[in-house]
């Protein structure tokens, strides 16, 4: 990890500090822990509106982050936010769904759902940038499974990005089958996907989710090897390694990342004046566990309720 520059803004951030993909997921977070569970477009634009201050953002964030935070706090509904939002087919919201996903934990086809519902704070469902969004929150969802295997979220993924992004998901996989190692498969993904010019030409969800989910096969969802051969792509590559990366390690758990990564990491965040969510990884994760052990609760609750119906 190393200090870098951007924006253009003068800020040299430490070595292990994140960037408005993160503090997406840390919104997202903030308002899994104000819902106590799974979080509605409303809940985020409150998290917004309430606990964001608007000028840290322009540090942190990109440009249309900080045109929606500004029409929340005026006040806009969560539901209506993404429509003010340019970029439908941009990553935003695939590089940063990992909590929708980890909400709903071995529920697939709810962390679909809820991507196409909350997503819509960011981005409007005119593109496809939620359709691949879904296919990383289910994907992450999939992974904690006590039974998943690379296949399994793999299928899971697929499932939710529906016929239309079968043909592009089925293409990816096939390349990370024959590749020999991840980074062999540069050389091929090029031919795909080498657009510029634009803006955002390199960070459209559909090359970098196929990308990130050929990663995640060929390293046989291993984490460290996932965020190596990511950052190592070319392109945008934090984003890839947020979605190769996020998979893995859904699946296979931190065990194989060096402690030094986190020990930077947390670091970094506590150092970071503009975050937002300033706590160490494990406390975020504890944001999601609780918010879980509600979810259970909830359920138990119901489905003894749903028992003694059924015994009238």
């Amino acid at each position: 990890m190393l200090e870098y520059e951007h924006y253009g803004n003068g800020w040299k951030r430490p070595p292990g500090t994140t960037e408005d993909g993160i503090e997406r997921q840390r919104v997202l977070l903030r308002a899994i822990r104000r819902a106590r569970g799974r979080p509605t477009a409303e809940d985020v634009a409150a998290v917004w509106r309430d606990e964001v201050d608007a000028a840290k953002a322009e540090w942190c964030m990109e440009p249309f982050d900080r045109h929606l935070i500004r029409l929340a706090k005026a006040g806009a509904a969560g539901t209506e936010l993404g429509r003010f939002n340019p970029y439908t087919g941009l990553v935003s919201m695939a590089r940063s769904c990992h909590p929708l996903g980890l909400i709903n934990a071995g529920d697939a086809a709810q962390a679909t759902a809820d991507v196409w519902s909350v997503g819509r704070v960011l981005q409007q469902p005119l593109g496809d940038g939620l359709a691949w969004a879904a296919v990383v929150a289910a994907g992450v969802a999939a992974a904690l499974r006590p039974d998943a295997t690379v296949d399994t979220v793999l299928e899971a993924a697929t499932n939710a990005g529906g016929p239309s992004l079968r043909g592009e998901i089925d293409r990816a996989l096939d390349v990370a089958g024959r590749a020999t190692d991840a980074i062999a498969m540069r050389r091929e993904f090029d031919i795909h996907y080498s657009g510029q010019g634009t803006a955002y030409a390199q960070s459209q969800a559909n090359e970098v989710v196929s990308k990130g989910l050929a990663v995640f096969r060929a390293v046989g969802g291993r984490p460290r090897a996932a965020i190596v051969a990511a950052v190592n792509f070319g392109r945008d590559t934090d984003c890839l390694a947020a979605v190769a990366g996020g998979l893995a390690g859904a699946l296979s758990g931190p065990a194989d990342l060096p402690a030094d990564w986190l020990e930077s990491l947390d670091a970094a965040t506590a150092a970071n004046p503009y975050t937002n969510l300033k706590m160490p990884v494990a406390a975020q994760a504890e944001i999601v566990w609780d918010a879980l052990e509600a979810e259970a609760s909830r359920a138990s609750a119901r489905a003894e309720m749903l028992r003694a119906v059924r015994g009238r």
